[in-house]
Parts: C-alpha cells; sequence; structure tokens
C-alpha cells in the first residue's frame, strides 16, 4: 500500500511532503486548503487523526500526526540512514541539537507569539516583546551556526536542515519577520531553494493556493495570509 501524506497548504507538513521527495519515497499527496476565514484545516483533515492537524500520513494500517514523530518513522522506515547522523559520528551532537531546537525552541516560541497577538495583546505588552526577543535571539544564534557551516548539522545536508526551514519560510505568513542582516540564513536559504526535492515540494504541494506567494525567501516580512 502507497504511503499517504494529508498536506495542509502553507503549513508545517510542507516537511514532509520535502522529506518524502528528499528520500525519494513513492507516496500519494492528498492536499488540503485553509479555510477561508479562520485559517484554520478543514473539517475532513481533522478528522484523520485526533489532533486535527497537519502533518498526518497513513501507511497501511499506520496513521501518525506531529512533525517529528512523522519525520522519524519516515527516516527509520524509508530513509536507509539518510538525512540523519548516527551516534557514532563527530557532527551527531550539532545533528541532534538543531534537529529538536527547530520544534522545540524556535518554532514554539514562534507559535506562542502568534497566539499572544490574535489574542489582541497591545504591542508594548512585557509578553509581546520578550517573545519578540526570543525570535530575535534565535534568529541571532541560527545565523552564527550558518556563518560556520553550510547546514545546519555541519557540511551536510540533514533532516535538521528539512525541520528548520519553514521556521523562517512559510511560517513567517503567520508572524511576518525580516530576515535582514542574516546573512547566514539567507545563503542557507538560497542553498535550499537550489535543492530539487525542495523545488518539487513546492510545485506539487503549494501551487494551487493563491494565499501567500511561497516559497517566502525575501528579506522583508512578507504580506501575511491573513491580509488576502
Amino acid at each position: 500500500m502507497v504511503l499517504t501524506v494529508h498536506h495542509l497548504q502553507r503549513s508545517q507538513s510542507e516537511r514532509i511532503v520535502w522529506l518524502c521527495e528528499e528520500l525519494g519515497i513513492d507516496y500519494e499527496l492528498k492536499i488540503y486548503q485553509r479555510e477561508r476565514a479562520s485559517l484554520g484545516a478543514p473539517s475532513d483533515l481533522k478528522a484523520i487523526h485526533p489532533t486535527g492537524t497537519a502533518p498526518v500520513i497513513q501507511d497501511g494500517d499506520v496513521t501518525i500526526s506531529e512533525s517529528g514523530a512523522i519525520m522519524d518513522y519516515l527516516m527509520g522506515q524509508y530513509g536507509n540512514g539518510a538525512l540523519s547522523a548516527s551516534s557514532n559520528v563527530p557532527n551527531f551532537s550539532d545533528y541532534a541539537f538543531w534537529y529538536h531546537w527547530g520544534i522545540g525552541t524556535f518554532q514554539s516560541t514562534t507559535m506562542t507569539l502568534i497566539y499572544v497577538i490574535k489574542a489582541g495583546v497591545e504591542e508594548t505588552h512585557p509578553v509581546l516583546q520578550v517573545l519578540k526577543q526570543k525570535i530575535t535571539n534565535s534568529l541571532e544564534m541560527m545565523d552564527q551556526r550558518l556563518m560556520q557551516y553550510k547546514w545546519l548539522a555541519g557540511e551536510e545536508f540533514t533532516a535538521a536542515d528539512v525541520y528548520a526551514v519553514f521556521i523562517v519560510t512559510t511560517m513567517r505568513l503567520f508572524t511576518p519577520f525580516p530576515l535582514l542582516g542574516y546573512s547566514g540564513i539567507k545563503r542557507w536559504l538560497e542553498n535550499v531553494s537550489h535543492r530539487p526535492a525542495y523545488r518539487r515540494m513546492t510545485e506539487k504541494a503549494e501551487q494551487s493556493e493563491s494565499r501567500g506567494e511561497v516559497p517566502v525567501l525575501c528579506d522583508e516580512a512578507p504580506r501575511p495570509m491573513a491580509s488576502y
């Protein structure tokens, strides 16, 4: 039975489509558009898994949600060691850190900022200022790393890069922030944009949605999805 990837456009499930393309996995892609008013997932996607969110995959009798769980599953089942680092290589600690940092620190902070802004918190509120500073700190740390190395784990492209790209590209459609001055990140994104698998992901998964221009590789803060 062919693996099915349920993809919500302009969402973190782009990682899963991209990973499948990088690993050369045979998969069926089911695409869902965000609801017009709420920008949330449609009811037919929510019904697939109790989490009610994307990404979701179905592989035979297995149904999995959560980006990290899906990526670990796909690399374990289909990757044959590709895009990961084994524990006996020198850069394993770097790979492990950046792989988990993307979702554990950077994305979670950015998601919190989205909810705080949606709640109507004043621009001058201390909580909002703390969150914005944390995002700046994350960008600076990431940029310093990418000024030293081509990819997050070192000189080879890994799943850590697949994990982190969404946060500084498509996710900016929901929390617009600029990348001006972050030359390491910009060079990294330029390298990503030339990867055939990333281009195939964009072509297959995102072109039928007109709201929010992708890929989001601009220096300036992009136009937010809510404005379309």
